[in-house]
């Protein structure tokens, strides 16, 4: 862009076209990027600054140029929730995913033979996945202290009770079959944690727009199709396969998860390197893991567009009648909503 020419970008969007899967992936990579989590309070507060100048129409810092925009759109989305404009809790982040879930699905599969650490890894990863799915939701929660006891305590018991119970069933079975309890239980526990975590958006509704960013109401169905387009990207996440995922666009991508470690882990084991140097199997854990959830991740939240959209004839009786209302009785086709990640 030469020297001079205003710039002109719809910072309100994300920068890829996201009615593609390799656009939302492109997207998803720049905002999970754990490095993100290093980036200041201060280089926080100045891109959200930067971004509402802009907006604004107001005078821009001298220099500043197209990829600063970009730039401080990236820190600012990888921070702010998008319905609340607040700063997200550190840990909540999904650019955090990757040093929390490193530490969580390596400890899973590292402890796994006793039931104490069964339940004490299940329990803490089903606590980080409360506060993720808390953080990320749609519209603004209003949670008391006794309901956000309740949905954690649903979404932690459902994890355990389906670890110890597959661990039992599976007590007699060889040692790979052992090591695939804790994705099971995993895949199981976000059926539960993400409804729980989100039951206010199931019993109030999301708030869904129209095209040009106005509140037109408040939707259960929509609330219930964002939640679950989100459990199918969670159980992608940490699914133990090697297979194709086909996106929207159509396009095929072969995706490495990590369900691939517990292989890995056992036939370490079955070579006797594990006997022979035990201190290598919790390293080997977080590398690996570690590895796949930074590609893993991203490419699980672009399966579905963050900015859902739903057809105002499914939406519920009363919720379509204020739309056809307010627009004195031409509706749009489509009502947008965040579906949360």
């Amino acid at each position: 862009m030469g020297k001079g020419t205003p710039i002109d970008i719809n910072i309100d969007e994300p920068r890829y076209d996201q009615d593609t899967y390799i656009g939302r992936a492109k997207h998803f990579f720049q905002t999970t990027n754990p490095l993100n989590i290093f980036v200041t309070n201060t280089r926080l507060e100045e891109a959200k600054c930067l971004l509402t100048k802009y907006r604004l129409k107001l005078p821009l810092p001298p220099g500043t140029t197209e990829e600063d925009l970009w730039r401080a759109k990236i820190i600012y989305d990888s921070a702010y929730h998008p319905d609340t404009g607040e700063k997200m809790f550190l840990v909540g982040r999904m650019s955090f995913q990757m040093p929390g879930n490193m530490l969580i699905c390596s400890g899973m599969m590292t402890f796994y033979k006793s039931w104490a650490a069964v339940v004490f890894w299940q329990w803490f990863n089903q606590s980080f996945n409360a506060v993720v799915n808390y953080t990320n939701g749609s519209g603004e929660s209003t949670f008391t202290e006794k309901q956000l006891f309740g949905a954690y305590m649903a979404a932690t018991g459902g994890a355990v009770g389906t670890a110890l119970g597959l661990n039992h069933v599976l007590r007699n079975a060889p040692p790979l079959f052992g090591r695939w309890v804790p994705l099971l239980a995993v895949i199981v526990a976000n059926c539960i944690n993400i409804p729980a975590m989100r039951m206010q958006e199931l019993q109030n509704g999301t708030p869904v727009f129209d095209s040009n960013n106005n509140e037109l109401g408040y939707s259960r169905r929509a609330a219930r199709k964002g939640i679950l387009q989100v459990i199918v990207s969670r159980i992608f996440m940490p699914m133990p396969a090697l297979g194709e995922i086909e996106g929207l666009s159509r396009i095929r991508t072969k995706i490495l998860v990590s369900g691939l470690t517990p292989v890995l882990m056992n036939h370490l084991d079955k070579k006797g390197i594990l006997g022979k140097y035990p201190w290598i199997s919790l390293p080997t854990n977080v590398g690996i893991v570690g590895l796949f959830v930074v590609i893993v991740n991203p490419l699980a939240c672009a399966f579905f567009k963050q900015k859902a959209r739903m057809e105002v004839d499914k939406l519920e009786p009363e919720v379509r009648a204020s739309v056809v209302e307010k627009f004195s009785g031409a509706p749009p086709d489509y009502v947008y909503f965040n579906k949360g990640l």
